[in-house]
């Protein structure tokens, strides 16, 4: 799934590898998804991305927003998966967009369970996009303690912490992947209310949110998920569903899993005590 890590990683490959690149055909899905959104109807994707060239791609929270010239966006969001494939390659059987590009390598985009591809002029009218776009994200200076602090005041003191991380949009692209790590080095159980947590864990996971967002995003992305040419990223995520079957990395004792706010959690219990 695109998160910060994922759509920052993304984004910068796309820039070094088709910024320059002009689009030369656009396909439409040869395997139709119900859960696939666009914007408008897909079949006028040809007549607005043929012919124009990439001149840039940036990571927006969840999002990653291609940049074409004469203003055009095509922008997806969490759930799509994007490849890029030399001219020699085989074309994918199933896909929900692909494009061609001027020296020959090919774009392809699928969808597992849910995703938008979003082609566009200026500006999009999506409240998710919007914020992601306005919000500060954890990588930039201004998401300092004082912000951070804003946030925790405006936020109900009953939530949990991963509700005050990962709901309403608070902090666009950290979602339920990413914070799996981040509360886990914070010390803090996901279920945990903000009215039990003090001073010193709000720094704490305020800090740890931070560097380990950049660390994430400097690897490369989580071994959980693949860049633009299919390779897992190069940060080693400690408590997903690949390790919740071992013992915890720092006290060695059981990993618990349970569902929690519509998707799995896992945490160590006595390294993430719940009060």
């Amino acid at each position: 799934m695109i998160e910060i890590p994922e759509s920052q990683t993304v984004a910068r490959q796309i820039r070094e590898t088709l910024a320059g690149r002009s689009v030369t055909a656009v396909f439409n899905a040869t395997h139709p998804h119900k859960f696939t959104w666009y914007s408008g109807d897909p079949l006028e994707y040809p007549g607005l991305l043929t012919g124009r060239k990439i001149v840039g791609a940036e990571g927006r929270g969840a999002f990653i927003d291609v940049l074409l010239d004469d203003d055009i966006h095509l922008t997806l969001s969490d759930g799509v998966n994007l490849r890029l494939y030399g001219p020699e390659a085989d074309v994918p059987a199933k896909y929900q967009l692909l494009l061609t590009f001027d020296d020959g390598s090919f774009l392809v985009f699928t969808v597992a369970m849910y995703g938008g591809i979003l082609a566009f002029r200026g500006d999009l009218d999506n409240p998710y996009y919007r914020g992601a776009r306005t919000k500060c994200s954890p990588l930039e200076e201004r998401f300092d303690t004082a912000y951070f602090r804003q946030l925790w005041a405006g936020t109900k003191q009953n939530l949990s912490a991963k509700a005050f991380l990962a709901t309403e949009q608070r902090i666009p692209g950290l979602g339920n992947g990413v914070l799996q790590d981040i509360l886990f080095r914070a010390g803090i159980h996901p279920r945990r209310k903000l009215a039990t947590l003090g001073d010193s864990d709000a720094e704490r996971l305020f800090t740890t949110l931070k560097s380990l967002l950049r660390e994430m995003t400097d690897r490369g992305g989580r071994d959980t998920e693949k860049d633009l040419f299919g390779n897992v990223g190069g940060y080693a995520v400690q408590l997903s569903r690949n390790t919740c079957a071992g013992p915890c990395p720092v006290c060695g004792g059981p990993i618990v899993k349970e569902a929690y706010l519509g998707g799995a959690v896992y945490c160590c219990l006595h390294c993430q005590p719940l009060k």
